[in-house]
């Protein structure tokens, strides 16, 4: 039970990053395309990789914590049933140019976010 406890804690936390960050660039990009949306999911993807890393090569974290951080916190953090919808949503409206590069560039972006995440934990923790 201890554990589950953590996980719900840290998804508040994540989700409360999620708003604070994603509301802080659609204030400064604008809302001509989700760029809260693919920052969250680029930040999360890249912070997934290095702490996946670090809680799996290094006694830095406790199973407990890592679950804390990685299930908890970055689950409530990252969004990709908002992605989706936005998606989708293009999709809707016949804007298939739009979907497709959101599609596209949150694939490439997080793909590349977290192999830098897990570059820098391995230069950072080893491994």
């Amino acid at each position: 039970m201890s554990r589950l406890l953590w996980i719900c804690l840290g998804g508040a936390v994540g989700s409360g990053a999620r708003y604070l960050v994603s509301t802080w660039v659609l204030g400064t990009l604008g809302p001509a395309f989700p760029w809260g949306t693919l920052a969250v999911n680029a930040i999360g993807s890249f912070l997934l990789g290095a702490l996946m890393h670090v809680g799996l090569s290094t006694d830095l974290l406790s199973p407990t914590l890592r679950l804390a951080l990685s299930t908890g916190v970055m689950g409530g953090f990252t969004t990709y049933s908002t992605f989706n919808y936005e998606t989708l949503q293009y999709v809707r409206d016949g804007a298939l140019r739009l979907a497709a590069l959101n599609v596209g560039t949150t694939v490439i972006l997080c793909l590349a976010a977290g192999l830098l995440g897990l570059a820098a934990a391995r230069a950072l923790f080893g491994g």
